[in-house]
């Protein structure tokens, strides 16, 4: 065969510099392209040798290092290429939208490598950005073909010439620029092609020159990925080894979900419900996007919702749009049936196990619960599904759905926990809650749910303002501001005005520094309860609570200051006591000290003393225990 050049029928000459400044902004990028199109090749020729009954040998892709000739080649035995193929394939339908592409880049502010994942039939051209020479020698399996030599030095001119090549398949050599040597190393070359290409349907081999024969006898990939095999005839085991493959310094997963669908759209994957960490920061990058095995992103905003981050795996589709910016994305009408359908398996995922196994769903909800709200909160039909199933530790700390939380409210108080058609549910804040409250209505049959202070103020809201079909309504109450109206016992009389006086007296009307737990204003108020178990609480506004929460929680602690008021049971023992003492006049600062010590009671039982107020409290106390120690000699 004669040399023959020829030329890209292009009109500019900056096609090269505009693909290597833009095409992709990671250059390892080229092996991906380069796999993905000797994995196309290979397919077709199995599917036209089966067509023509052909015998075809064992598929495979071999790429070999060369440090001392600076090249990489990769090749296969797939159906190989005419030079007319080649011509066709690779120097023209490749540039058919090269001037678009060009313009594309030029005119608008498009961010790098963003916008473009084979775009135009470029992939194989990605080449040139780690290379200043490509060849091409290949083989038709179309019987009587002869071999054909391509080349090209990253330029519109290309050459074509006579080939050695003796077997079915393409050889493509790339020499190697100064800039990119880095490849010529085995490991690196071989790390990059296991980032892209580890679940490759065909068997992938790394080779360096240099090395002896048997030192490259196993690929560097699993040709048959978990995702692509029958659920059935997988076992527990299986999914657990495929994640640490996956995420090695991961804890086990919690459980799992198998996705295959071929219609309307095709799609396979595996997602895992890991073990959260909260004391690590977010990753959004935790699920993985293929395409044909082929690795594309481990950023799948716009196809998986935000909330479905937190989970771990892969997803394979051939029905995403790869080929198109992430903006276009949030419009095209499969990824948004892809994405209904990754909600609606993970939803019914989540009622099945809440449904068959009930404990387990119990012991793994401290890790999902964020999940199973964010997602609720975020997604309308998953929360239709889910609203029934979330779960809440009660005061005697086990699990109850907000159903069955109103189910346990004795009729005693059916009357005082209803309004209307809206059902109230009181609630506590863990860790920063006066248990003795809890104590008090658990004594009458009545529980309060356990809230943290991340998800829950957004959910709660959440369940307030949007209300579902055939569902109840709930309105959500702190125990501090709802045990006056439960278990109030009577009227407050003029005894009782006195003893709001006396705290106030000592508690509030002589304090003019910052010094103690009173000093960002506190309102006493006197609360006859039934059961006199705790001489004071705390309470704060229901609403200014909730700007609170939802201001810490976007990282402004400080923008709401809560006032609390105190409110004092004349009740309790203690209450009457020093009532008892003032009364006779004998020891004032004794009563004085007593009213301190209820403050700080009711502080601890509830979100405890600050560091600056521990001491004051322990020099209190001890003042308090050394009079009434001295008053018993």
């Amino acid at each position: 065969m004669s040399t023959r050049k020829g030329s890209i029928s292009v009109k500019t000459n900056d096609i090269f510099p505009i693909i290597k400044k833009w095409l992709y902004s990671e250059h390892d990028i080229f092996m991906r392209e380069l796999v993905a199109n000797a994995t196309d090749a290979i397919t077709k020729r199995a599917t036209l040798a089966r067509t023509l009954n052909q015998e075809v040998a064992a598929p495979e892709i071999r790429v070999v290092v060369n440090k001392k000739e600076k090249t990489i080649i990769i090749s296969d035995n797939g159906l190989g290429m005419t030079e007319s193929d080649v011509e066709k394939y690779i120097a023209q339908l490749a540039f058919s939208g090269a001037e678009e592409f060009v313009k594309k880049m030029k005119d608008s502010n498009i961010e790098k490598g963003g916008d473009i994942i084979g775009k135009f039939g470029l992939g194989f051209y990605s080449t040139f950005m780690v290379a200043n020479l490509v060849e091409i020698d290949s083989l038709s399996m179309n019987e009587g073909s002869t071999p054909t030599h391509w080349s090209c030095q990253g330029d519109t001119e290309y050459t074509f010439s006579a080939s050695t090549k003796d077997t079915v398949g393409t050889t493509i050599t790339l020499h190697i620029n100064e800039e990119s040597t880095e490849f010529l190393d085995k490991w690196k070359l071989q790390a990059t092609l296991k980032n892209f290409c580890s679940f490759m349907p065909y068997p992938i081999f790394v080779a360096d020159i240099e090395d002896k024969p048997e030192d490259n006898k196993d690929s560097i990939n699993d040709t048959k990925p978990l995702w692509k095999k029958d659920p059935a005839t997988l076992k527990d085991e299986d999914y657990k080894e495929f994640f640490r493959k996956l995420y090695p310094a991961e804890q086990e997963p919690l459980f799992w979900l198998h996705l295959k669908v071929d219609h309307p759209f095709t799609l396979e994957g595996v997602l895992f419900f890991p073990k959260i960490n909260f004391n690590r920061p977010f990753n959004e990058s935790n699920i993985k996007l293929y395409c044909k095995q082929v690795f594309v992103s481990d950023n799948v905003k716009n196809i998986v919702p935000d909330f479905l981050n937190l989970l771990k795996g892969v997803i394979d589709s051939t029905d995403i749009p790869l080929n198109v910016s992430r903006s276009s994305l949030q419009g095209d009408p499969n990824v948004k049936k892809i994405s209904n359908y990754i909600i609606k398996k993970v939803a019914e995922s989540l009622k099945k196990l809440y449904t068959s196994d009930r404990p387990r769903y119990e012991t793994i909800w401290e890790d999902i619960g964020m999940f199973v709200k964010y997602g609720s909160i975020s997604d309308t039909k998953f929360d239709e599904v889910m609203r029934e199933r979330v779960i809440f530790k009660n005061s005697e700390n086990k699990f109850a759905t907000l159903g069955e939380y109103t189910a346990s409210i004795p009729a005693a108080y059916a009357d005082k926990m209803k309004t209307e058609s809206v059902h109230k549910v009181v609630y506590f804040e863990k860790l920063k809650s006066d248990i003795s409250l809890r104590t008090q209505l658990l004594t009458e049959g009545l529980h309060a749910i356990e809230t943290d202070d991340h998800i829950d103020p957004h959910y709660l809201q959440h369940i307030e303002t949007h209300k579902l079909e055939n569902q109840p309504e709930y309105k959500f109450v702190t125990i501090d501001a709802e045990i006056g109206n439960l278990l109030a016992s009577e009227n407050t009389n003029e005894e009782d005005i006195k003893v709001k006086e006396l705290f106030a007296k000592f508690l509030v009307g002589e304090k003019t520094t910052d010094e103690g737990p009173m000093a960002a204003g506190v309102d006493i108020e006197i609360g006859k309860l039934k059961n006199a178990q705790a001489p004071a609480f705390f309470k704060v506004d229901e609403q200014m609570k909730r700007f609170s929460q939802m201001a810490k929680s976007m990282g402004n602690s400080n923008m709401f200051p809560v006032k609390k008021t105190l409110v004092i049971n004349p009740n309790n023992n203690l209450i009457k006591n020093a009532m008892k003492i003032w009364n006779a006049g004998k020891h004032p600062l004794l009563v004085e000290k007593i009213c301190h010590h209820v403050e700080d009671l009711a502080t601890i039982s509830s979100e405890g003393l600050k560091h600056d107020e521990k001491e004051l409290f322990v020099k209190r106390t001890q003042e308090l225990i050394e009079e009434l120690s001295t008053l018993a000699l």
